[in-house]
This record gives C-alpha cells, structure tokens and sequence, in this order.
C-alpha cells in the first residue's frame, strides 16, 4: 500500500520531475499531473488536461505553456502523443461557468480530464490552491506548472486544446476575432463586444459581457 504522506521534501531547483519520483518511492505506480487553461477570458470553454508522464521520457522539454510559443506548444502536444503518455481531457462550457463559477468550473474541467484518462491515476498533482473535488490522492502545488512536469504537460495539452476551439469558433462568430485573442479581453475584444454586444458563447456573468448586458 502507498504511504500518506505527511512530509514533503523539498524540490531542488530546475528538477521538475524530483515531486513525480517522490511519489514513486512512496508506493505510487501512477502519478498525474492536471491544469487548465481559460480562467480568464470573457468567451469560451474552460479546458483542463490531465497527463501521466512516461518514467523513462526527457521530462525537462515540458514547460509551462505560458512559456512556450504557440508552434512549441503544438509540437511538444504532439510528442506526447508519440510518447504514449495517458491524456485526459475535460471541458467546461461558458454557460456552465456562468451557472458555476470559474473556479467551480475550472475544478469540473479538472475531474472530468482525470476521468477521460485512460486509467485512473494513484495520485493527482493539481495546479493552484485547490484539490479536485474526487476521491484520489491529491496535492495543489501553488506555482506547479513550473514545479511539475507532469503539470507543465497537463497545461500544453490543455492549452492546445482551448485554442483550437477558439479558432473553430472564429469560423461561427467571425466579428468577434475569436482566432487573435481567443476569448481574453483585449482591447480589441472589449471594443468589440461594447460596438456589437456578446455572442452564444460568451460568459454572461464576466463583467464586461455584464455591463453590456445591462445596457
């Protein structure tokens, strides 16, 4: 049986898989890394992923998504792909955020990434101050999309992900410019929505789709 872990080492600097193989000495086969992408912007999906790492890959080519460029981004996506790592991922619509909330709905997104995986995890690293509302082993690590590997994973994939749906919704709502910004309020996105008001996909509880609203 794995142990609970009431101590936590400390991780060494630069040594984003030290968490991973921490959880490995303690009896834990699988270990998960999940995150989402699209807290913030006014229109859109929520979308997490939830990634487990091979044992045996170049874990340092996975970086916060912040971090990478689009290009790099799809590439290291496609990679893990090839690399077979278990992939799971899950979707929150803008009128479920609206019903929810965002950081409810970020947590939904995350529990349905686990259960997409393609088996379930022994233990969960989650991103942020939050565990996901199930019945795994889990830890939130503030910061850990630059702590984990198998979280830095987790955001590629999630971020490649809400991306390309934001550029299929540019082909349905083409004034909105959807393929530039990707729901995020830009200047140009708030000009937008202030000139033509919101559209289906938008997060009516968002302020500035609020205060359109209202006018």
């Amino acid at each position: 049986m794995p142990k609970v872990i009431t101590l936590w080492p400390a991780s060494p600097v630069g040594d984003t898989f030290a968490i991973e193989r921490f959880l490995f000495s303690q009896g834990y086969a699988t270990v998960a890394g999940t995150d989402e992408a699209g807290r913030g912007p006014l229109a859109g999906p929520v979308v997490a992923a939830c990634v487990i790492l091979p044992l045996n890959c170049k874990y340092q080519q996975f970086q916060d998504s912040k971090k990478l460029s689009a290009k790099a981004r799809s590439e290291l996506a496609q990679r893990l792909v090839e690399l077979e790592a278990g992939i799971g991922v899950g979707i929150v619509s803008a009128a479920e955020i609206d019903q929810l909330n965002i950081l409810q709905a970020s947590l939904l997104a995350m529990k349905k990434a686990v259960e997409n995986l393609p088996g379930p995890p022994d233990f969960l690293l989650v991103d942020g101050r939050f565990t996901v509302p199930m019945p795994v082993p889990q830890k939130a690590l503030i910061r850990g999309d630059s702590r984990s590997a198998s979280i830095s994973a987790a955001s590629i994939v999630a971020k490649v992900t809400r991306d390309a749906i934001m550029e299929q919704y540019h082909h349905e709502y083409p004034l909105y410019n959807f393929a530039r910004h990707k729901g995020y309020p830009t200047t140009e996105h708030r000009r937008i929505i202030r000139e033509i008001g919101a559209c289906p996909i938008h997060r009516q509880s968002f302020k500035p789709v609020r205060d359109w609203a209202k006018k």
